[in-house]
C-alpha cells in the first residue's frame, strides 16, 4: 500500500478528513474478516476512502426516517466499511443532513471514531426549505423572499427554472446552513447539485461558463476560509449526454476554469455521476476530449486529476428487479452484484448507496469483505451474464 504525499500543512486538523486519520481508519479495519484489502483507495492530498460511500437521499422528511438514516451512518460507519457520508441541503428539507451530524456526534460519543477519519459531503443548488422551520410552501416562500430577496443577497434572474440558484451569495449561505446542519466546521467536499443539466438549457453555454466561473471563485474563497476543503459537480446528464446535448459540458473545460480561478492548487477534485448496469455512459460513451483525444468520462477524469464518485447503484432499486444480473464469487444477492458491479469499475473511486434499514446496511457492506474485482474478472463475469 503506496501512499501518495500529502500536504503536510493540513495533517493535524480535527475539523475535517486528514491523511493521517483517514488512514489511521483504514488501518484499523482494512484486512479483516469483514474488511478486504483493497476496499479502501488513495484520494486528493493522499485521503483514504472507502470503495462504498452511504448517501441520504432518499425517505420522507419524517423523525422515524431520520433516526433511521443516523442508526444506519453509525452502524455502516462503526464497523469500517464506509468512511465517506454523502447528502444535500435539499435532502428531505434539511433533514438528511441533520441526520448525519447526529451520526457524527453518537460516532465520536460511542466508538471512538474522529470527525478527520470521516470524508462528509454536501450539495447546494437548489432552493431548499428547512422541514423543521417551514410547515408550508407558504411559509417557506416568505422566508427566501425576506432572507435572500429583500436583503438583496441574490436577484429575481439568479434564480433558474423557479428552483435552482448558484449566485456565489447564495452558495456562501448554503455552505453556512450546511454546516451548522452537520454540526461540522468544515466540509471535505461541497458539490454544485444538479447545476449544467438545471440552468444551461435555459440560459445557455456561455452565460453557464460565466456562473461557474463566479461560482469556482466564491468556492475557492470558501476555501481559503476553511469552510470546505474541495469542491465538484454532481451531476445526473452533463457527463452522460452526447456532445451536441444542451446539457453536456466537457470536463476538461471545467478543469481549465478552475485553474483559471485557482491556480494549480484549486479545489475542483471531484465530480459525481450515475452509474450502473443500466446507464453505463461514463464507461462507454466517448464524448469527453482532453487534449482534444475522445475518450470516456472514466478515462478523462484521471487524466484531468478528477476522482469519480458514482452513484444509483441499484437505480432505487428499479436493477433488482432484473432476471439477467451478473453474479460475482463470493456475493448472493442482487444488490451485492450490483454494486460489486459499480464500485469495481477503473477510475471508480467510491459508490455511494442509499440505505436505511439495518438489514440494508448489513446486506450491502457485506460486498465490503471481498476485493474489488479485477478488470480481466469483470469482463469474464461481464459475458456470461449476456
Amino acid at each position: 500500500m503506496t501512499q501518495p504525499p500529502v500536504n503536510e500543512m493540513h495533517e493535524n486538523s480535527t475539523d475535517y478528513a486528514t491523511p493521517s486519520s483517514t488512514l489511521q481508519f483504514r488501518k484499523r479495519f482494512e484486512g479483516s474478516a469483514s474488511i478486504a484489502e483493497g476496499h479502501f483507495r488513495f484520494a486528493s492530498d493522499g485521503l483514504s476512502l472507502s470503495s462504498l460511500g452511504m448517501g441520504t437521499y432518499l425517505g420522507a422528511p419524517d423523525a422515524e426516517t431520520s433516526a433511521q438514516i443516523t442508526a444506519a451512518a453509525v452502524e455502516c460507519v462503526s464497523k469500517g466499511a464506509i468512511n465517506v457520508l454523502d447528502t444535500a441541503i435539499n435532502y428531505r428539507h434539511q433533514l438528511s443532513e441533520k441526520a448525519l451530524g447526529l451520526a457524527i456526534q453518537e460516532l465520536e460519543q460511542k466508538h471512538d471514531i474522529h470527525r478527520n477519519e470521516l470524508f462528509i459531503c454536501t450539495k447546494a443548488g437548489f432552493l431548499s426549505p428547512d422541514a423543521e422551520q417551514h410547515s408550508s410552501r407558504e411559509a417557506f416562500h416568505s422566508w427566501f423572499q425576506e432572507r435572500y430577496m429583500d436583503s438583496g443577497l441574490i436577484t429575481p434572474s439568479d434564480i433558474i427554472g423557479g428552483m435552482h440558484c448558484m449566485a456565489p451569495a447564495y452558495l456562501r449561505d448554503q455552505i453556512n446552513i450546511s454546516r451548522a446542519n452537520l454540526g461540522i466546521k468544515t466540509l471535505d467536499l461541497f458539490y454544485l447539485h444538479n447545476a449544467i443539466e438545471s440552468q444551461m438549457p435555459e440560459i445557455g453555454y456561455e452565460k453557464m461558463t460565466e456562473k461557474l466561473m463566479d461560482a469556482f471563485e466564491a468556492l475557492e474563497q470558501a476555501r481559503a476560509d476553511r469552510h470546505i476543503r474541495y469542491y465538484g459537480l454532481a451531476t445526473w446528464n452533463c457527463f452522460r449526454s452526447m456532445a451536441d446535448s444542451n446539457e453536456f459540458f466537457n470536463l476538461e473545460t471545467l478543469v481549465k476554469l478552475a485553474e483559471t480561478v485557482g491556480g494549480e492548487d484549486h479545489g475542483f477534485r471531484y465530480i459525481q455521476v450515475p452509474f450502473n448496469l443500466a446507464f453505463t455512459e461514463a464507461l462507454t460513451l466517448e464524448e469527453q476530449t482532453v487534449e482534444d483525444e475522445p475518450m470516456s468520462l472514466f478515462e478523462a477524469a484521471p487524466a484531468l486529476g478528477i476522482h469519480i464518485v458514482t452513484n444509483v447503484p441499484l437505480l432505487q432499486g428499479q436493477l433488482l428487479k432484473e432476471s439477467k444480473l451478473p453474479r460475482f464469487e463470493g456475493l448472493s444477492t442482487p444488490a451485492q452484484n450490483c454494486l460489486q458491479f459499480a464500485r469495481s469499475q477503473a477510475g471508480v473511486l467510491t459508490t455511494l448507496v442509499g440505505q436505511k434499514s439495518l438489514a440494508h446496511v448489513n446486506e450491502n457492506l457485506q460486498v465490503a469483505s471481498i476485493p474489488p474485482l479485477e478488470l480481466s474478472e469483470m469482463e469474464d463475469q461481464l459475458e456470461k451474464a449476456r
